[in-house]
């Protein structure tokens, strides 16, 4: 009994311990003289963020830094020793007698200090609080430093940012040494926030005007209401204070360069997209030169300002507009000494343009309304523009006019100086423009009174006929079909001997389509228009019309109705029959309400549509698609010609594979054939069928991540043109080698797209186009790696052909005339 007393006071006075030595290892604080190992940390009085050694994601070397406790994903918000980091986990940091804290190896050689000039003492201590600041206070309690005032790559709430501070981002994910960009306050005019990349501006938020930052159109909705604008003295600092102080907020510059706003959320346990910048072509740092705008509402994108013209017209129409625009008339001001300081006369004037970027470089002038500001532009010859904007007043711009964007909602009213002569030539260009719709206007209604007399003459003597199967073609010899020789096509199962395949009249079909009208044709195909029609039971339907003139098409015709016919999957498009009537020859297919995948990818004004959920569903679709082809089929097939083109959508978005015209058997064992006539798409044929015809399940794998990257992307690759690069393949490269991949994506779902799930696309994209078909992986792999979250990727190899202008000089070219870079199917005839 004795014995068991002992030993539990002996337990309880272990425990003791523990606790003591756990309260001493997690205290907020340390001081003087302590030493604190690599394993040891500080922990802020509520627990909120953690002070200690720790190893970005694939990496072994050690940096001090400060990060969330909280947060499952490592998440730093402050690094020490960031440029010398520590080999091994035998670093250690301390408060030294000068009072600096410092971090030194196992070696004691030092990396990192504060590097403070203080007075030594015995009783300087080092606390985290719980906003995430470090702070080192001396025996009044007076803090002589703090992390706030020395950020690395991340801004938090109730930090101090001042006009001459800078966040730097970090190299890379797993790196934290500085990186090539910035993110730091121009106070010229009124302060903005600027993103630099090297010495060169990257973005800029606009100017603030007290409540908001001028450049962001839609910051009143949320982003940064918190803002606020002290004056310390004579230095001026920006905080943010988040509406809600229990969220989790963080503001960081990325590694490729973008300011991000995130937010923890706690249900997915993972940093939700506030807001990012730059956010679009347009939203990058005058993208389209000096004195023009960029809309992104604008197929053109960059239009110069009234008044100016393009600097060089040869660029500009390729659209290359780096290069700006130049005035068109000299002003008035400095020519002439009596020159009216007016809209009238024959001095200069003011274009006003509304809902605009203020450009940048401006100054302030004492003004207290528009019209003393005005004049403050006129009495200066150098003067080129000036606004007054609440909050900031009286801005004039000397020089070129920088950095200019076009906004739908929100911006700033600029005035643009002009020569008077100018606005003759407006009032004169607005009269032609609206003659010019008058004529134009009368013509349509002629034209339209033209087409409905004809169109009414034709119903009165058209016969209504009921659409039926009609006699076999195949049977009848109208259509042979002997297409011997092996991996070649034959048709069987038409009606009346087991298949479901029906035959139409073309009468039929004709009245379906209303006699094939050009209000009825959604498009145009390798071989023939499309056009929508609906049969007598209501039934929508898709007709594809061969072309008569096509010298293509027969085989490819044959091709899809043996082929389609057979195949049933929830992923490719449905076949309900075909019309074949002397030299008509004619396919009728189910209805997609949303017609291809690429209407929406490559239109700006459609993209947002396609939100990342959507998109990655797209992806699924398409590559259960393709495995149920090349495995699960009863046929084995090769497509040969997958694209955005021929990628259609139901009204649920779902993807459907079309168009098997170019597609190939493959009978018993055989897993790769080779063809005398290359057939494809310039951009989406993988580099051994291009230059050796040699095809397999690999082609369509290839093709299949030239797609993967343009939904990501929001590009087509054959219109992807670059200084560096031919093709969309070569550009995500440089970007994977970058360790900047985010640079790829499509900036209309930067907000909400998942940061794991789109990394890990891409990377199967570059598994995918690598130049051997041996080193890509088979459907049922990619199918496996999209849908499975923790499964490890292969690294992929550099890819070399990244675009058939690689080869183009190689003898198996014939004729040259056959590529271009639209969308249209190609086939090549190449002699072995």
């Amino acid at each position: 009994m004795a014995n068991g007393v002992i030993n539990f006071h002996w337990f309880l006075f272990l425990l003791i311990v523990c606790y003591f030595s756990l309260l001493c290892s997690a205290s907020n604080k340390i001081r003087q003289g302590e030493i604190l190992k690599d394993g040891d940390i500080i922990i802020s009085p509520k627990g909120k963020f953690n002070l200690g050694f720790f190893s970005p994601n694939g990496s072994k070397q050690r940096f001090l830094g400060i990060w969330y406790a909280d947060v499952q994903v490592l998440s730093v918000v402050w690094v020490a020793n960031r440029d010398k980091p520590v080999s091994d986990q035998n670093g250690m940091f301390t408060i030294e007698k000068n009072g600096n804290l410092v971090v030194k190896d196992g070696r004691g050689d030092l990396l990192w200090s504060t590097n403070v000039s203080v007075i030594e003492t015995t009783n300087s201590t080092v606390s985290l609080l719980d906003t995430g600041n470090l702070v080192i206070l001396n025996d009044n309690n007076k803090a002589l430093w703090q992390s706030f005032q020395h950020p690395t790559d991340t801004f938090l709430p109730e930090m101090r940012v001042y006009m001459d501070g800078v966040l730097r981002s970090w190299t890379s994910e797993n790196d934290p040494s500085p990186g090539r960009y910035s993110l730091g306050v121009d106070p010229r005019g009124s302060p903005q926030i600027v993103i630099w990349d090297g010495s060169n501006r990257r973005w800029r938020s606009g100017y603030w005007d007290g409540l908001i930052f001028t450049g962001v159109p839609d910051m009143k909705a949320v982003y940064f209401n918190g803002f606020k604008l002290y004056n310390d003295g004579n230095r001026l600092y920006f905080t943010y204070t988040a509406a809600n102080t229990s969220n989790l907020v963080r503001f960081h510059i990325s590694p490729s360069g973008y300011e991000q706003q995130q937010k923890w959320d706690i249900d997915k346990r993972q940093w939700s997209m506030i807001q990012s910048h730059p956010l679009g072509d347009c939203d990058i740092y005058n993208s389209c030169g000096n004195f023009a705008k960029c809309d992104i509402s604008n197929s053109l994108k960059c239009t110069c300002l009234y008044g100016f013209v393009p600097k060089d017209w040869e660029q500009w129409n390729v659209r290359n507009w780096s290069g700006g625009c130049v005035r068109r008339t000299r002003l008035e001001c400095g020519r002439n000494s009596s020159v009216l300081r007016s809209d009238s006369g024959n001095g200069d004037g003011f274009l006003e343009i509304k809902g605009i970027k203020l450009p940048d470089f401006a100054d302030t002038a004492a003004a207290e309304n528009i019209d003393e500001c005005k004049s403050k532009c006129l009495e200066n010859c150098s003067c080129t523009a000036y606004a007054f904007v609440t909050g900031i007043y009286c801005m004039i711009w000397s020089g070129d006019l920088v950095d200019l964007q076009q906004f739908n909602e929100g911006g700033n009213t600029l005035y643009v100086r002009l020569a008077h002569s100018e606005f003759g030539k407006k009032s004169r260009t607005i009269k032609i423009v609206l003659i010019s719709i008058l004529v134009a206007v009368a013509f349509v209604i002629c034209m339209a009174i033209c087409l409905l007399c004809k169109y009414k003459a034709k119903r009165r003597g058209s016969i209504r006929i009921n659409e039926m199967p009609i006699r076999d073609p195949i049977r009848s010899g109208e259509l042979p079909m002997d297409l011997s020789g092996p991996g070649d096509l034959s048709v069987e199962g038409h009606q009346g001997s087991g298949s479901e395949l029906k035959f139409f009249s073309f009468s039929s079909i004709a009245a379906a389509t209303r006699n094939f009208s050009n209000e009825n044709k959604l498009g145009q195909g390798g071989f023939g228009p499309v056009y929508k029609g609906k049969l007598q039971s209501g039934e929508e339907i898709a007709v594809k019309r061969l072309s008569r003139k096509s010298g293509q098409g027969v085989e490819e015709f044959k091709n899809e109705i043996m082929l389609i016919a057979k195949l049933q999957h929830r992923n490719l498009v449905r076949l309900l029959g075909c019309c074949i009537e002397g030299e008509e020859k004619i396919l009728l297919y189910e209805y997609m309400p949303n017609r291809s995948l690429d209407s929406f990818l490559f239109d700006p004004a459609k993209q947002a549509q396609l939100n990342w959920r959507t998109r990655f569903n797209i992806i699924e679709g398409i590559a259960r698609g393709l495995l149920y082809l090349h495995r699960d089929s009863r046929l084995r097939i090769i497509h040969r010609d997958l694209k955005a083109s021929n990628i259609l959508l139901d009204e649920e978005m779902n993807p459907k594979i079309s168009d098997f015209g170019m597609a190939r058997i493959f009978v018993g064992n055989e897993n790769e054939a080779n063809t005398n006539r290359v057939v494809g798409t310039y951009g989406y044929m993988a580099p051994e069928y291009a230059m050796e015809g040699l095809f397999s399940g690999k082609s369509d794998v290839y093709s299949f991540g030239v797609l993967l990257l343009e939904i990501i992307c929001g590009w087509r690759n054959t219109s992807f043109r670059s200084d560096q690069h031919s093709s969309i393949i070569g550009y995500a490269w440089e970007k994977w080698d970058e360790g900047r991949l985010m640079d790829l994506v499509d900036r209309s779902i930067w907000d909400e797209c998942q940061y794991e799930e789109v990394l890990r696309c891409i990377h199967l994209a570059l598994l995918c186009v690598q130049d051997m078909a041996v080193n890509r992986p088979d459907m049922s792999s990619v199918v496996l790696m999209l849908e499975t979250d923790n499964i490890r990727l292969p690294l992929p190899r550099q890819p070399t052909y990244t675009s058939m202008r690689k080869y183009e000089d190689a003898d198996i070219w014939n004729e040259k005339q056959d590529f271009s870079s639209n969308d249209v199917t190609i086939s090549v005839i190449v002699g072995r």
